[in-house]
């Protein structure tokens, strides 16, 4: 017969064992999500373009944002995410109070803070999607409720759904829709 103490013990060895599982899973954002740059927009537009990508998102983010450690904590470390946006975006972080100067989508040298003003940033995270030609695609303002929905909005992107007129909101119902068909 296992005790009360035997069966508390045995639960605390599986429950470590699978975190430590499903921790070893996941990778760094900041490796494996977002690609190096050097701020350089026209740049980072023609590099997509030679690497046959969708297009490029920008990550606006601030350090005390309590919906941006979300994201990175919970969706942009995960393999599938990361494997996806890779394959898809070239992917940049912004600091909306950053002083570091960049070269803008127009090729204007501003600070990462005024960009964000420009592009109307006040709350964050803002995840917005350019085209090749530097235009923004989609913007959405806060965290995603978890992976499924940022898969489902790079996908909403990657196969130009956008262009037909229907909306993110939309797209989300089909595919719960879908998902609960099965």
């Amino acid at each position: 017969m296992i005790n009360k103490t035997q069966l508390t013990t045995i639960f605390l060895i599986f429950a470590c064992f699978f975190s430590v599982s499903w921790a070893s899973n996941v990778k760094d954002p900041y490796k494996y999500f977002f690609n190096e740059t050097w701020g350089d927009f026209p740049e980072e537009l023609a590099r997509a373009k030679e690497e046959g990508k969708k297009g490029i998102l920008i990550f606006f983010e601030m350090d005390e944002c309590p919906f941006c450690h979300y994201m990175k904590k919970n969706v942009l470390n995960q393999p599938d995410v990361q494997d996806f946006y890779r394959k898809n975006f070239l992917n940049f972080v912004i600091d909306i109070e950053g002083d570091v100067e960049i070269v803008n989508l127009k090729g204007d040298t501003v600070k990462q803070k005024d960009f964000a003003k420009k592009n109307r940033v006040r709350a964050t995270p803002v995840i917005a999607y350019y085209n090749l030609d530097g235009k923004m695609i989609y913007r959405h303002t806060g965290k995603t409720s978890g992976v499924e929905e940022f898969m489902w909005l790079g996908e909403y992107i990657a196969n130009e759904i956008y262009k037909k007129k229907i909306r993110f909101s939309r797209y989300k119902r089909q595919k719960r829709a879908e998902k609960n068909k099965k």
